[in-house]
């Protein structure tokens, strides 16, 4: 385990398959309740066994010492290894028979059952759920409330889809900061209002639980908080859930031998669904790999008691290794990491026909979703970094910020470029959780697009393709300019911008690549040119940013929400701002927040961190490979030596948690996801540098990538990292 740490364009040329990928499957704990076919309970000499075909684990007492009249939450895990069924699972407390839960699991489905019990008298209770045993102490009764400093987090619902009058539990830990045992008021609210308040009283240091359940009369969205920790459940027609089924680009398949598509979401009447998955994509060059529970037969056959959402993964996919979390059930897609470190950005032509490539920036700050990121067996957050495409990848440091902030505000991190200055990019910046509206919004055609921005609600602006200019030297460009109103009195002024970027067809930049070589064009001349922001002088024309603070590329596929530092940008107090962008930006929502930056608590976790296979590839890659195994040591830090994996290859990053605290009373906690890496592909810029091959490796001093002979990545102060880890080698015949 490593030490915890307090820490204050790509060019998308070479996909032309469809980059749309789905979140799918989240963290769903169904809990069936049964009522117990008899009342009068015997007490039994020996506790009735789990029913074959179950399995128990993780068997969770909180908190392990309580007063008279406390709640004392027992959990456990059970994985259904036989047939689908229903089956019962016993408490048993101090060799006596306590209460059952009634379950129903398909094979190979899990889920996690919890008891809730409270004790009348002080002493020692043992507990046992088939071969699982614990304890728990009873202590004199629980004091009055009191001023003690709690902690509410892991906030539960359970089921997010149920009907009409059917219970819904919601559950949250709560943690006494203090020393002494003491008691705190939890309220649940329930669409802004509050619902119901219940006292918990934990021990001193100790983690207990408040649990609430619910019923609700009308269809629809409940959106559920409880001390700043937010949750939704849907109340669906009776007899009904949702089964939601995506993949890895556009796929056709069936459902009951009915054609289908992805992405697919319907509302289904409770029954049993076999779905069809087909071996290939209409091309044949990408193949079923496996479901996201890592099942590998196309054909699934769903249970649809609750809602579902499944995923199928086909090799290839989009660009870049994929990022997947472990959400509690499954590990879910995220997103592509990262799209800036494609190695053969062209920096510009010359007239003789020459290339300067650019020194991309590798890094990536992705802000996870906290409402998925779960913790594995109560110990770490486990990440997975997958290489679906044929590419190769360089991965040098990865690492997790932990970031607590006041519950008023919102964090964000930075967008990635190369040429923004290191002291604004990938810094973490507070921001008020209702920014202000721009006053207006008009795009290059002069249309008026302040209602796609005033709102995060999937509406984007429409954008066009530069490199569907007329030519090289009348290049069309996405123009977005926005008055921002008086700013006057603001210290700071930072821009909260939610985008997302579409690369359009590798055909059309080929084509437009192409143009630039049927005729001489000055020296200097840029192929793709990065974006830029400008503003108005004391003469009212626009003059752009010093280039140290210009506007990112967003990425694809999956839109983010970052911000952009504009403070002390404006010359004057006009406060007019026009972004330019070459390529297809288009903006769901733009915010702007002037409060002053609010103290925040950062820890750094470092991963343990490990290489494997998880499919076969045809790849014609060639070259050193990383050796398969522990890989801990190479992700620590951005130092160029890195974990070099191939199409097919996984990266397991788990970070452990047993050092962090639970976020401070009216703080709320985000988690932050930082990778440097670099990745090549199979068609070698154009055939203008290099080839499918490991070498030549990139190192963060380049100029360039492919650099000029003048440079080298040094061999020198790395050859015994090179030596013992890159020993995977492979040969295309």
């Amino acid at each position: 385990m490593h030490n915890i740490r307090k820490v204050e364009m790509r060019m998308s040329s070479r996909s032309a398959i469809s980059k749309l990928q789905a979140i799918l499957v989240i963290d769903l704990i169904i809990v069936a309740f049964a009522v117990v076919g008899y009342y009068n309970i015997q007490a039994q000499s020996e506790p009735t066994p789990v029913p074959t075909g179950l399995s128990v684990s993780d068997l969770n007492i909180s908190p392990d010492e309580a007063g008279i009249g406390e709640t004392v939450t027992i959990s456990v895990k059970v994985s259904n290894v036989g047939e689908a069924g229903s089956y019962s699972v016993n408490l048993v407390i101090n060799d006596v028979f306590r209460e059952a839960e009634t379950i129903q699991l398909s094979g190979g489905e899990n889920t996690t059952i919890v008891f809730t019990v409270t004790e009348a008298s002080e002493g020692n209770y043992s507990v046992k759920i088939g071969s699982l045993t614990g304890t728990y102490k009873i202590t004199a009764a629980a004091p009055p409330p009191d001023t003690a400093e709690f902690s509410v987090y892991d906030l539960i619902v359970s089921p997010d889809e149920t009907w009409v009058n059917e219970p819904v539990t919601i559950s949250a830990k709560v943690k006494n900061l203090g020393d002494e045992r003491g008691s705190d008021l939890i309220e649940l609210i329930i669409n802004g209002e509050v619902r119901e308040s219940k006292m918990v009283i934990v021990p001193g240091g100790k983690v207990g639980t408040v649990r609430f359940t619910v019923t609700e009369n009308s269809l629809g969205r409940y959106n559920v908080q409880i001390r700043g920790n937010n949750g939704k459940f849907d109340i669906v027609p009776t007899g009904k859930h949702t089964l939601s089924i995506g993949a890895s680009g556009e796929v056709e398949f069936t459902i009951n031998n009915r054609d289908q598509k992805t992405p697919y979401t319907a509302l289904l009447d409770v029954g049993t669904y076999i779905v069809e998955m087909p071996m290939t994509d209409p091309t044949g060059e990408y193949v079923f790999l496996n479901w996201e529970d890592y099942s590998k037969n196309p054909t699934r056959t769903i249970s649809l008691t609750r809602r579902v959402e499944i995923y199928a993964y086909y090799s290839g996919g989009s660009s870049c290794p994929s990022l997947y979390i472990w959400n509690g059930t499954s590990y879910v897609y995220v997103a592509e990491v990262s799209n800036h470190g494609w190695l053969g950005y062209i920096n510009y032509i010359n007239e003789d026909g020459s290339i300067v490539f650019w020194r991309n920036d590798p890094w990536d700050y992705l802000k996870l979703d906290k409402s998925q990121l779960q913790l594995k067996n109560n110990e770490y957050y486990d990440l997975r970094l997958t290489q679906r495409w044929d590419e190769i990848f360089y991965l040098d440091a990865a690492y997790m910020l932990v970031v607590d902030h006041p519950s008023n505000v919102s964090v964000y991190s930075t967008g990635v470029e190369q040429y923004i200055d290191p002291n604004f990019m990938g810094q973490i910046y507070t921001v008020s959780k209702d920014p202000l509206t721009p006053i207006s919004a008009v795009n290059e055609k002069g249309e008026d697009v302040l209602p796609q921005i005033s709102k995060l609600d999937g509406i984007f602006t429409p954008g066009i393709n530069g490199i569907n200019s007329p030519s090289w030297n009348n290049i069309t460009w996405n123009r977005l300019t926005l008055n921002l109103g008086d700013l006057s009195n603001a210290e700071q002024i930072k821009l909260v911008v939610t985008g997302k970027v579409d690369w359009g067809s590798a055909e059309d930049y080929n084509t437009w690549i192409d143009s630039f070589f049927a005729q001489p064009v000055p020296n200097g001349t840029q192929i793709t040119p990065p974006p830029y922001m400008e503003v108005k002088d004391a003469n009212g024309n626009w003059v752009r940013v010093p280039e140290s603070r210009q506007f990112p590329i967003p990425p694809d596929v999956n839109p983010r929400t970052w911000v952009v530092d504009l403070t002390d940008l404006f010359p004057t107090n006009d406060y007019s701002l026009r972004i330019n962008n070459f390529w297809n930006v288009t903006f769901d929502y733009i915010g702007v927040d002037t409060t002053s930056q609010t103290d925040v608590i950062i820890q750094r976790i470092d991963p343990q961190a490990s290489l494997y296979q998880v499919f076969t590839t045809y790849s014609k890659s060639e070259g050193n490979f990383t050796r398969y195994g522990d890989v801990t040591q190479l992700v620590l830090d951005a130092d160029d030596k890195f974990v070099i994996g191939r199409q097919g290859d996984e990266v397991s990053l788990k970070f452990p948690v047993t050092d962090i605290a639970p976020p401070p009373e009216n703080m709320e906690r985000d988690i932050f996801l930082f990778v440097s890496g670099w990745f090549k592909d199979k068609y070698g810029n154009w055939g203008f540098g290099f080839g499918f091959t490991v070498d030549p490796l990139p190192f963060h001093n380049m100029s360039g990538f492919p650099y000029p002979p003048t440079e080298s990545y040094p061999y020198d102060t790395h050859l015994s990292y090179l030596l013992e880890y890159n020993t995977r080698i492979i040969t295309i015949p």
